[in-house]
């Protein structure tokens, strides 16, 4: 009778340990959470992480540029200086996108927006209108007469150099596509690195060609 009971006994212990989760230590690490989206569509706030937007912002469409206030330093980049020239304030309809992972210019600014205000954010103007961008340049051509002025196109757009001052506002321009309304706030740079190279912003809207580009240190980005 004492064997039956020994052996019912180890019986019973071995079930209980088969049947006994295993440690946490044993256990497989479970996988990390999704992060949270830095950006979306219902955003219509300006991302601002560590780089002060200038106080003269845009309003529903346009540009606004002005001063830079006394005393404000160089913003310190990884590989150079990005000096503010004038703050600057664009709401206005994104015309083309292009993205850039080769040259100089792409280790400070992975994408340029070429961007429409005024009569270049209509319909009826852009339908008429074939534009592209490559080379860091934008461009646009017609066929028979220019639905406006040359000129006019010239003021109210441009091709403008994105500088993301911070992950949330790369991420926040990843998600702007063409068609967009949006409004981006930040500085006019020169960007200095040290061994001589110089990237330096237009400071007017009615240039046009080589150095007529907009080379923005972003501070915020927001879709209306």
């Amino acid at each position: 009778m004492l064997r039956w009971l020994l052996v019912f006994i180890v019986i019973a212990v071995a079930a209980w340990w088969l049947a006994a989760p295993s440690s946490p230590a044993s256990s497989p690490a479970s996988a990390p959470a999704s992060a949270p989206a830095l950006f979306t569509a219902a955003n219509v706030e300006p991302v601002v992480l560590g780089c002060v937007p200038p106080t003269r912002l845009a309003g529903e469409d346009g540009t606004v540029q002005s001063d830079v206030p006394g005393g404000m330093t160089a913003f310190q980049l990884s590989k150079a200086t990005a000096k503010p020239l004038a703050g600057f304030s664009v709401a206005a309809r994104v015309l083309s996108r292009e993205d850039y992972g080769r040259g100089r210019e792409a280790d400070f600014s992975p994408v340029d927006l070429a961007l429409g205000w005024g009569r270049m954010r209509d319909d009826s103007v852009l339908s008429k209108l074939d534009i592209s961008q490559s080379g860091r340049f934008y461009r646009y051509r017609w066929s028979g007469p220019p639905p406006i002025p040359p000129d006019d196109i010239v003021r109210s757009s441009a091709n403008m150099h994105m500088v993301p001052s911070n992950v949330a506002v790369a991420a926040a321009l990843d998600a702007v596509d063409a068609g967009d309304r949006v409004r981006i706030d930040g500085w006019l740079v020169q960007i200095d690195t040290s061994d001589g190279w110089r990237w330096r912003s237009s400071l007017t809207r009615d240039d046009s060609g080589a150095g007529a580009c907009e080379v923005i240190y972003v501070c915020g980005v927001s879709k209306h």
